[in-house]
């Protein structure tokens, strides 16, 4: 990552030119540009509901190239310098941060990618995994206890803190992925469930908590009156060993009734059902064209965000490019679902 960058004023997010007066440094010195959208995509753009929030897993992909950046770049130079370019895409209002699932960053990271989108734009941060796992990995390659799990005063003093300090209102919804939690939860999900009431009501009030879970015996109608009852956000999330989006979906209602969408609609839609991710990263590369269509999955999660909408609470969906190819054009089809539905 480079030094810290001043701030600078915001980029057009509809893919047109920006006036004169928006013109900076961090701009000029830009060297990844955005592919120009055509007509229909900017159209789109101004018709999703401003607080349907679009985005994907990372903004990274070389294989992009004509989607949403314009000329060829590494992954690398991408990671560095392409969230600016992104972040021009009429769609892309949203982004996941994921590399803060591995280790906390401070402060400063998080102001660096602030300033490079619109006041408008919305991130989807992970929390540490020392802190939704019991078990860290050491750095010989093996596994030891984590100190941190279920710890709400690090949770706040390496994670929430610095993640609001730095992101300021672009802070969309801070999410707690707990990875498979073991025999020992799944056996007796109530014991895990009041463990993680307990530690959501010692976070600070204020921010949007989601929680993933990636084990289908914890998704029960206690978890769901858990993460009500303080004010949590269920993230419906795709994964192999979890039912589909749409099976989620159905099971947040039934638990929750009207009371599904009291703060807003969270989603990751990160891997098509029937897969593991190192086969579909295989099938899917380099990531610019839809393979495997998933209508199931875009219709449920089009008619959570209308539902989000018409609760007027915002809607958060990050997809990954695992999901049917390519991520942006899985955002295309889903915002012209959802518009089209709106509409």
């Amino acid at each position: 990552m480079s030094q810290d960058e001043p701030k600078t004023q915001q980029l057009d997010l509809f893919g047109g030119p920006p006036p004169a007066t928006a013109l900076s440094r961090k701009q000029s010195s830009a060297s990844v540009a955005a592919s120009t959208p055509d007509a229909n995509l900017i159209a789109l753009g101004k018709a999703l509901p401003a607080s349907v929030f679009l985005g994907t897993s990372s903004w990274s992909f070389p294989g992009w190239q004509g989607l949403v950046y314009a000329g060829a770049h590494t992954d690398a130079k991408l990671a560095r310098d392409g969230l600016a370019a992104y972040a021009r895409h009429p769609l892309l209002k949203s982004v996941g941060i994921d590399r803060t699932f591995y280790a906390p960053i401070a402060r400063a990271d998080y102001a660096r990618y602030k300033n490079q989108v619109p006041e408008s734009f919305r991130f989807l941060v992970k929390a540490p995994m020392a802190v939704t796992a019991s078990y860290v990995r050491t750095e010989a390659g093996g596994f030891s206890d984590s100190p941190f799990y279920f710890d709400p005063h690090y949770t706040q003093d390496t994670f929430i803190e610095p993640c609001l300090a730095g992101l300021g209102d672009t802070a969309g919804a801070l999410v707690f992925q707990f990875p498979p939690q073991g025999a020992a939860a799944t056996r007796e999900p109530d014991r895990w469930i009041n463990r993680l009431y307990r530690f959501l009501q010692a976070l600070p009030p204020g921010p949007l908590y989601g929680v993933e879970i990636r084990d289908a015996a914890l998704l029960t109608p206690r978890f769901f009156t858990c993460l009500k009852t303080v004010g949590v956000t269920f993230c419906v999330a795709s994964h192999a060993k979890m039912p589909s989006p749409e099976a989620q979906i159905v099971q947040m209602h039934e638990a929750l009734g009207a009371g599904a969408f009291a703060r807003a609609f969270i989603a990751r839609w990160s891997l098509h059902a029937g897969f593991k991710y190192e086969d579909a990263k295989s099938r899917y590369a380099p990531f610019n064209q839809l393979v495997d269509e998933d209508l199931d999955s875009r219709a449920a999660l089009a008619g959570a965000c209308l539902a989000a909408v018409e609760a007027a609470c915002p809607a958060f969906v990050i997809i990954n490019n695992k999901a049917e190819g390519s991520a942006p054009l899985s955002i295309e089809k889903l915002a012209a679902r959802i518009t089209r539905q709106h509409g």
